[in-house]
């Protein structure tokens, strides 16, 4: 990750006005503003987010923010362009970077900072990061933060209010593909279908277990097709039998091999 401070030129404080965040794997952009923003100095493209209430700019409008600071991939001389500043390709965060952030419709600039140097009301903010999520029944997610709580959260209410959920309230296998998105700013659905983590966090109930607690649950209590051949003195023949008369039922397949509970495959030698 390359975090830069968006700083005007015309303030001889060097006040941060925001920061851009970068992921380079997966080119993607954040910026988040400071708790004390005043929406007169902020970004135009961005105050919207203060008037909401909202200190994270999402990714969609982080990049647009980029966008509108750098060449278009759509000018006519861009093969050029790129040439002359030593470029094979078209990269978004290379152009930004090459004229510092500064653009002709203002005059904002980036100054690469590094982690260590960001203000504790960041720190604070990031603690409420997404480390990860398990999708369950009723359109509910377990959700790990990065301060160690794990929330189990109700989605209907949410999902119900827009439209641009509907397919997640109408298809179960669509709403377990959920995952964290870049830098854990929220889960997403593909590219378009994405929820906040502070709207998650908001909305979570605290259940009282921790990640260790999670992780020591899936080490002890799942067991894949060998082990579970050992404990049932089987072959995998007949684990594979097994599944298709429905007395065994992994919690997860692949073409290579599959997940039991241990406490199905005990549950089977008391028969």
């Amino acid at each position: 990750m390359k975090i830069f401070a968006i700083r005007d030129e015309n303030d001889t404080t060097g006040k941060n006005l925001a920061w851009l965040l970068y992921y380079e794997m997966e080119k993607r952009f954040y910026i988040e503003l400071p708790d004390d923003a005043d929406p007169w100095e902020t970004p135009m493209l961005l105050s919207s987010f203060l008037k909401r209430g909202e200190r994270t700019v999402n990714a969609y409008w982080s990049k647009l923010w980029v966008q509108q600071r750098i060449v278009p991939p759509d000018r006519q001389n861009l093969g050029q362009i790129l040439r002359d500043n030593g470029l094979n390709a078209y990269d978004e965060f290379e152009l930004l970077i090459l004229a510092d952030g500064r653009c002709s419709q203002d005059d904002h600039y980036l100054v690469p900072i590094a982690e260590n140097e960001l203000p504790i009301e960041l720190a604070a903010r990031f603690l409420k990061k997404i480390e990860d999520v398990v999708p369950l029944s009723e359109k509910q997610l377990l959700v790990f933060f990065r301060d160690g709580l794990i929330k189990k959260c109700n989605l209907r209410p949410i999902l119900e209010k827009s439209a641009t959920f509907a397919r997640l309230i109408k298809s179960d296998d669509l709403f377990r593909t959920v995952s964290v998105q870049t830098g854990g700013f929220g889960v997403c659905w593909g590219e378009n279908l994405n929820l906040a983590d502070n709207v998650l966090y908001s909305c979570g109930e605290v259940i009282p277990l921790s990640s260790d607690d999670f992780r020591s649950f899936v080490e002890m209590r799942i067991i894949n097709t060998a082990e579970a051949s050992e404990l049932l003195e089987c072959s995998r023949q007949n684990i594979d039998d097994l599944i298709r008369r429905g007395k065994l039922h992994p919690v997860k397949s692949s073409p290579k091999n599959r997940l039991f509970l241990k406490s199905e495959i005990t549950q089977r030698m008391w028969k």
